[in-house]
């Protein structure tokens, strides 16, 4: 198991205006390992967003610990900038914040500000957009306002890769995007995981969204940490799920019924890529037919 590049013990957070407090994370202990996909899961207003603020400082503790690549936030003197080169965040349509009148340029645009020298910001821009797949010889010269909802929202990635963060948070990171636009996005998050070893935490509330590319899932509910572990672990507690507003991948339910039907099929399994892989070299039978053979 890779060492945790997240930690957080006892974390507490309450919102107070004037007179007023609202609890909003209530004693969150966990680690994200370095390399992982780790997805937040929970409804609206289960802490979620809150939580992922604490991890570039963002929000500081009310209580307990936040410890972000051997940084602990809360400490006296650590230097936020260079915590935040370390934690990329995009938030929700990202692409609504591009601005500049060609990719490249929005791209570089962060870049620009950590006062880089000009052909490492070139390097860099290049390399960040062939890494979400928009070729710079097609793209780094075209305004952002010209591509589609998809092609903006890997523009805006692309500008958080180009920073060479260790940590990737996304926000709802496809909301608003169409299935294919969906697919395509989530297909270059993959690639970027794998080529450049990154940490990723994903932020939703749709499990079926996060169950082909989270190794461990967290769930929130009204502040509380109420679960957590491998996607088919948690997958497998759908009736507790739906107490906390949240419902299994449809695939993953289709499965534990026809494991419930005397189907031996691996509980490893609960994408749609999975089971047709597992189906193309295997012919299940119930466990009755199994037995007279």
């Amino acid at each position: 198991m890779s060492e945790p590049i997240i930690i957080t013990q006892h974390l507490s957070h309450t919102y107070q205006s004037g007179l007023l407090t609202k609890a909003a994370l209530i004693d969150i202990t966990l680690e994200i390992a370095r390399g992982s996909c780790a997805a937040i899961i929970g409804v609206t207003g289960s802490g979620k967003s809150t939580l992922i603020q604490h991890f570039n400082a963002l929000l500081l503790p009310t209580q307990g610990t936040v410890i972000v690549d051997g940084i602990d936030i809360s400490k006296r003197g650590v230097d936020l900038r260079l915590l935040r080169q370390r934690v990329g965040m995009l938030f929700q349509y990202p692409e609504t914040q591009l601005f500049e009148r060609t990719v490249y340029a929005d791209v570089a645009f962060g870049l620009h500000r950590q006062h880089l020298e000009r052909h490492e910001i070139r390097k860099r821009v290049l390399a960040a957009l062939e890494m979400v797949g928009l070729s710079p010889h097609t793209y780094a010269m075209r305004s952002p306002f010209d591509l589609s909802g998809g092609q903006r929202r890997r523009v805006a990635l692309a500008g958080v890769l180009a920073m060479s963060p260790d940590i990737l948070i996304l926000d709802e990171p496809s909301v608003g995007l169409d299935a294919d636009g969906r697919n395509e996005f989530y297909s270059y998050l993959r690639h970027v995981q794998q080529e450049r070893g990154v940490t990723i935490i994903l932020v939703s509330h749709d499990m079926s969204e996060v169950a082909s590319i989270a190794d461990t899932l967290f769930v929130l509910h009204d502040g509380h940490l109420v679960t957590q572990g491998a996607p088919h672990a948690v997958f497998a507690q759908a009736a507790q799920l739906r107490t906390w507003g949240l419902a299994a991948p449809p695939l993953s339910e289709l499965l534990a019924l026809l494991r419930a039907q005397g189907l031996v099929i691996p509980t490893d399994i609960f994408t749609l890529d999975d089971a047709f892989h597992w189906l193309q070299h295997h012919q299940p039978l119930p466990t009755t037919q199994r037995r007279e053979q």
